[in-house]
């Protein structure tokens, strides 16, 4: 007896299957059976990751990526991306270990040059024991025709959107030179810049509430207010993006012994350089000039104090030496309004309803899978997921380097490899143990 079905047998049991597929989801309970599955999933995840970050503490490899993202491999490698030339709006210069009286000096002599304006990343909380130095730096400041002074926002209101107070050096330093604040995004009140994996966005503008007026003031970003002396007009452009958050689009660092992948972009000038005036004019004159801490000296590699982590960092996961000081951080971000190189993405909602519909159609094509190739489930589906979760991360990387675009699919890439699993759960057990239930109520 011949069991081998004939092509025409094949050709007409496929044509019943084709047509079966269809009847299915020509119904209206495939359509509400899906629906409610694709609900019960998210729903899941949510708990699940709720439940799931109390054990944070017990994932070694969790904890060495969670400083990473896939646009980290755009950010800096030179492969996908070209490395910029000079910039030669900016110079950046280091006070090291310089008294008040040195740092003094130091601003004298740039003033000398007729730079376009100094940035000062430092603070001087309070008057020393040494007058004379407190008055040297005093007088510096006073001659300083365009110069913009530390600020930093303390006490956040998350609810409000405000900040209840602000951190100034002592008013003889600040007299009635404009302030802007220095905070990056991972930095709030009492923490510090080493508590943070990767130092990735900024605020360009805040909300300052002072309780004495019972007023808010809207402060600028040190970089804003910085850049707006060289283009008020690229600045403009700029904050009418009206992005609470932007993400910096690193373009480059200094001297750094090998830690960013991207290269030396920035011309720095050390504290012995600036003070033996070993440079040309031309690096300060009508420059954007920024003074703040970048160690001892260039050859200072151990000093971490105002240094960060970035994209730019040649580790990828485990990073254990942060890249970037933060004045060099505020250099990249000037460069970006300056040069209008601005790095768009998506948005949370956006990126909810992305991953619920691809949920949504995951769930509808595992569905006919689940029922009529059951056998071939398990297979069929880890295929098809991680195909797709392939092509988004590939989507990810490929947007961030022709557009500058950053795609949030983290959650459909999730909600995608589960997807899968959490199905059969819903189908072989909640679905079974509700018609059960329903099954003795009928009864």
């Amino acid at each position: 007896m011949n069991c081998e079905k004939t092509e025409g047998e094949k050709l007409l049991e496929k044509e019943k299957k084709t047509l079966k597929i269809r009847a299915i989801i020509s119904t209206r309970s495939y359509w509400i059976k899906s629906f409610l599955a694709t609900i019960f999933i998210f729903v899941f995840m949510y708990l699940a990751g709720l439940f799931l970050a109390i054990f944070d503490f017990l994932d070694p490899v969790g904890e060495a990526l969670r400083g990473y993202e896939v646009t980290d491999q755009v950010f800096s490698n030179p492969q996908w991306r070209e490395v910029p030339s000079a910039e030669e709006n900016i110079t950046i210069v280091n006070v090291g270990n310089l008294d008040r009286a040195g740092i003094a000096q130091q601003i004298n002599i740039i003033n000398s040059f007729e730079p376009k304006v100094i940035g000062l990343d430092l603070i001087f909380r309070n008057l020393k024991y040494d007058t004379l130095g407190d008055m040297i730096l005093a007088n510096a400041l006073a001659n300083s025709p365009n110069i913009v002074v530390y600020q930093k926002l303390l006490e956040p209101d998350n609810k409000l959107g405000l900040w209840n107070s602000a951190e100034y050096s002592h008013p003889i330093f600040t007299q009635d030179h404009p302030t802007a604040f220095v905070n990056l995004l991972n930095e709030t009140a009492g923490a510090r810049q080493f508590d943070f994996k990767t130092c990735r966005s900024f605020f360009p503008r805040q909300y300052l509430y002072d309780s004495t007026t019972n007023k808010t003031d809207t402060v600028y970003a040190f970089a804003v207010e910085l850049a707006r002396y060289l283009n008020p007009d690229n600045v403009k452009q700029f904050l009418d993006r009206d992005n609470e958050e932007e993400i910096v689009n690193y373009s480059g660092n200094v001297m750094d012994f090998g830690r960013t992948r991207l290269g030396t972009r920035f011309f720095a000038i050390d504290a012995y350089q600036l003070l033996d005036t070993m440079f040309t004019p031309d690096l300060i004159k009508d420059k954007i000039v920024l003074m703040g801490v970048m160690g001892s000296s260039f050859d200072d590699k151990y000093t971490v104090e105002d240094k960060y982590f970035t994209p730019l960092n040649s580790v990828q996961a485990g990073r254990a030496n942060p890249d970037m000081y933060g004045v060099v951080v505020h250099a990249n971000i000037i460069s970006m309004i300056l040069n209008n190189s601005y790095i768009d993405q998506m948005g949370k909602n956006t990126s909810y309803v992305v991953a619920f519909f691809m949920l949504f159609f995951n769930v509808l094509l595992f569905t006919i899978i689940y029922y009529k190739y059951s056998s071939w489930y398990d297979g069929v589906t880890k295929l098809i997921q991680l195909t797709q979760a392939l092509i988004f991360v590939f989507l990810i990387i490929l947007f961030f380097h022709w557009f500058s675009y950053k795609l949030d699919l983290t959650l459909t890439i999730i909600v995608v490899l589960l997807a899968g699993d959490v199905l059969e759960v819903y189908y072989g057990f909640i679905m079974n143990a509700y018609c059960k239930v329903l099954k003795k109520i009928k009864k």
